[in-house]
């Protein structure tokens, strides 16, 4: 089983990247997309099954936009965290394989003085809250996604420039730290990895070439898929695609 997670930035622009990084991987199950940018009228639902796939998915005009795109049926879709009053379309569960396979877009945050801010703490907030009740429901859950967090200061490529600002905060931080503390684990840190692994890199300043970014984009698992997980990779072809998104794929392996 492969599980991964992307923040594809326009499904409308991608959605034939995305296919095609699909069919070159068919050992992934289900695929995490963030940032769809389409109401769900607008959703291509009928190209991506006519590719041979399931999909369930919740859009907004413009902004946010989640989907799940899988091999296998997907059961027991759950749009939005239940009890967490938002408009913003940011979440979608949903069980493939028997894995409860979550697809979150964390807010950004803007800046430490933006309103946007304690949004996103009390988003990631809910989040936890609701998290433990799927946890104690389902022994093998995958939280993948655009968490908007740089939990360490390696997953930076200059602390110094980032320093006081968002996706490095320590209450953002904190927050990682405690769905860690749920029991999950960060499957990409579960392997030696190469120095300077990023999942982000700004489309300014040569920001790719240069190998200038973030590692936002996770997947936190629990024991259960632990004991299973045997690699988890950041794929970088896709950013250097024409036209690409500002993110690029995870994935994470584990034994069947």
């Amino acid at each position: 089983m492969q599980f991964a997670t992307w923040n594809v930035n326009s499904l409308k622009v991608r959605l034939p990247q995305v296919l095609e990084w699909l069919q070159s991987r068919p050992e992934l199950t289900a695929l995490a997309l963030q940032e769809t940018k389409l109401e769900d009228h607008n959703f291509p639902q009928a190209e991506i099954e006519a590719a041979g796939f399931h999909v369930a998915y919740a859009g907004q005009k413009t902004y946010n936009g989640v989907a799940i795109i899988s091999r296998a049926p997907i059961d027991d879709v759950v749009i939005n965290i239940p009890g967490f009053d938002d408009p913003q379309k940011r979440v979608i569960t949903g069980t493939v394989k028997g894995v409860r396979f979550v697809c979150a877009y964390i807010p950004n945050g803007q800046a430490l003085d933006s309103e946007k801010y304690p949004y996103k703490l009390g988003w990631l907030e809910a989040l936890i809250t609701w998290l433990k009740d799927e946890l104690a429901q389902h022994p093998q859950l995958i939280l993948a996604g655009d968490y908007n967090i740089a939990p360490e200061d390696r997953d930076v490529h200059d602390i110094r420039k980032w320093e006081g600002g968002v996706l490095v905060s320590p209450p953002e931080r904190e927050a990682f730290t405690t769905l860690v503390g749920l029991g999950l684990a960060d499957a990409f840190r579960a392997f030696e990895q190469p120095e300077k692994s990023f999942s982000w890199w700004d489309y300014r300043g040569f920001s790719f070439k240069k190998n200038a970014g973030l590692r936002i984009d996770h997947l936190l698992i629990t024991p259960a898929l632990s004991q299973k997980l045997t690699a988890c990779e950041i794929d970088r072809e896709p950013r250097k695609a024409e036209r690409p998104s500002d993110h690029t794929p995870v994935l994470a392996t584990f034994a069947d």
